[in-house]
């Protein structure tokens, strides 16, 4: 599970760069200021997520499965909170109605605060 978060810290911390990049060059020219704002807040908090599990994936030694659920909580949660600003921030370029991703934003961010919420646990926890 060590490696695991650890991989996941690093793809989401290079993707980040990669589509921050992307958003602040190549989608400035093509969506609404409010559409490329959404976009931009997926990417800070996917870079969040990935100082997050970059981190976790150091300190704890997933010995439990509170530990592992912290990470997994993290994962899961930055894929359905960040991927699906991206797809309702580029619903209109890829004329493609993708609001069906609408609620996956919040349980997503639920999920990133669960994830906190267990790590917080833990720490009290020893």
């Amino acid at each position: 599970m060590k490696t695991i978060t650890l991989i996941f810290g690093a793809v989401y911390g290079m993707l980040s760069v990669i589509l921050g990049a992307f958003g602040a060059h190549a989608l400035k020219k093509i969506l609404s200021v409010e559409r490329l704002e959404s976009f931009e807040t997926g990417v800070r908090y996917q870079m969040y997520a990935a100082f997050f599990l970059l981190i976790v994936g150091y300190i704890l030694k997933f010995e439990t499965k509170t530990e592992s659920w912290i990470s997994w909580l993290m994962i899961f949660g930055t894929i359905l909170f960040s991927f699906s600003i991206y797809g309702l921030s580029m619903q209109d370029y890829f004329g493609m109605n993708l609001k069906f991703l609408g609620p996956m934003t919040p349980l997503g961010g639920m999920l990133m605060i669960l994830s906190w919420g267990l790590l917080i646990f833990y720490f009290a926890k020893k």
